[in-house]
């Protein structure tokens, strides 16, 4: 192959829409892979599929991303347990399967070209760029980033762009960066960078509270090891299982919520996201790990998890601390098996019944209901638990 053949990563979007014509005037074959990661229809799909054809991609390839990206982030973050400054999910987190799929792609054309349509103000070109330096010599290509140097209004930039070329441009691409996969979709731009309340025009899967239904809505999840295998005693592979809980919870409105983050280049990100199945996914697991791992388990395990998301966040998802801090959230999920009941009326979702043989019960004791031990040892332990205080106290009285 030609060294001018190159690799994009494309969504369809107004970036990677812009990347083709831009690359292709710059003397590159532009193939396209999109790894579909899930949260698109089959009508989505094929609007990709042409969108690449008719910007003139001189290949295109889609790949189902769906079980690699259970596999790779959705089973250890729900063993995590923790959202990003604890509250975003997340939810970009399948950038390093695109990368991963553009690599081969590339290895498969014998390039060593590859291109992405991050910009240079977001946290996704960090992520994409390690994680292809992580994976071996190639040279990136960042045409997004290139056009900032000249043009400001980047998106203004590359909507007239492409329209001087003859190519059209879907509406919600004019004021909206919106990013939809499996895990959830993130909606940034227009009123919400401007730190307005949010318009009609921002909203995905969720439906609003107005056409909520009026029954509520409860689910079975089985546990096993930490990782969800069935839905109302169904098995389920774990795209499918994530897909269908999209679905369901987000007919009531679960998982939708507003975040202001500290970003990896330094800028605060203000985003709307929503995340039906994994929020449901999440309330099932905690409630069931709860129950079952020792105080001192559920005390330490969250220093380790916000460590694993600060890395996974920050691009650093081939780094070996990565790797050291999943081998103990794995050996964390020995005994999380069982079954958790989810219910929701609308706007959240609560786990209201825990089924597992290795719930800690004690047999002679329920808190605060009965006990198996009498009054003096009950004292005698608030004596010396408390010694240290009631000492300073006396002391210093």
């Amino acid at each position: 192959m030609s060294k001018k053949d190159v690799v994009l990563a494309f969504s369809g979007g107004l970036d990677t829409s812009f990347c083709i014509p831009y690359l292709q005037e710059q003397g590159y074959a532009v193939h396209t892979v999109f790894a579909d990661t899930g949260g698109v229809d089959a009508d989505e799909r094929a609007y990709i599929e042409k969108r690449a054809a008719e910007l003139g991609a001189a290949s295109h390839v889609t790949i189902d991303g769906g079980p690699a990206i259970w596999d790779g982030f959705v089973k250890p973050f729900v063993w995590a347990g923790e959202g990003y400054q604890g509250q975003y999910p997340l939810l970009v987190s399948d950038r390093y399967l695109i990368v991963a799929e553009t690599l081969k792609r590339a290895a498969e054309l014998g390039t060593g070209l590859v291109a992405h349509g991050c910009t240079g103000m977001g946290n996704d070109q960090v992520r994409f760029d390690l994680a292809v330096k992580a994976s071996g010599d190639y040279t990136i290509i960042a045409p997004i980033r290139e056009i900032q140097k000249e043009h400001t209004q980047t998106r203004a930039y590359e909507q007239k762009y492409l329209e001087e070329r003859g190519f059209d441009v879907r509406s919600r691409q004019k004021s909206y960066t919106i990013n939809e996969n499996v895990l959830g979709i993130t909606m940034s731009g227009g009123e919400i960078d401007r730190w307005e309340a949010p318009g009609d025009g921002v909203r995905g899967w969720c439906v609003p509270r107005s056409a909520w239904p009026g029954v509520p809505l409860r689910v079975t999840l089985t546990f096993k090891n930490g990782e969800a295998v069935a839905l109302d005693g169904k098995p389920l592979e774990g795209a499918r299982l994530l897909a269908r809980l999209n679905v369901m919870f987000a007919q009531y409105g679960v998982g939708r919520g507003m975040y202001t983050g500290d970003t990896t280049v330094g800028l605060k990100g203000r985003i709307v996201f929503e995340a039906p199945g994994l929020i449901s996914l999440l309330t099932a697991h905690r409630a069931l790990e709860e129950a079952v791992l020792t105080k001192l388990q559920n005390r330490f395990k969250p220093d380790v998890a916000r460590k694993w998301v600060e890395l996974v966040y920050e691009g650093f998802y081939y780094d070996p601390l990565k790797t050291d801090l999943e081998a103990f959230l794995a050996s964390s999920q020995v005994m999380v098996n069982g079954e958790v009941t989810l219910e929701t009326r609308g706007g959240r979702v609560d786990a209201v019944a825990v089924k597992s043989p290795h719930i800690l019960n004690a047999k002679g004791a329920t808190y605060a209901q009965s006990a198996d031990w009498g009054v003096a040892e009950a004292e005698g332990f608030i004596r010396l638990y408390g010694m240290s205080s009631t000492l300073w106290a006396e002391v210093n009285q």
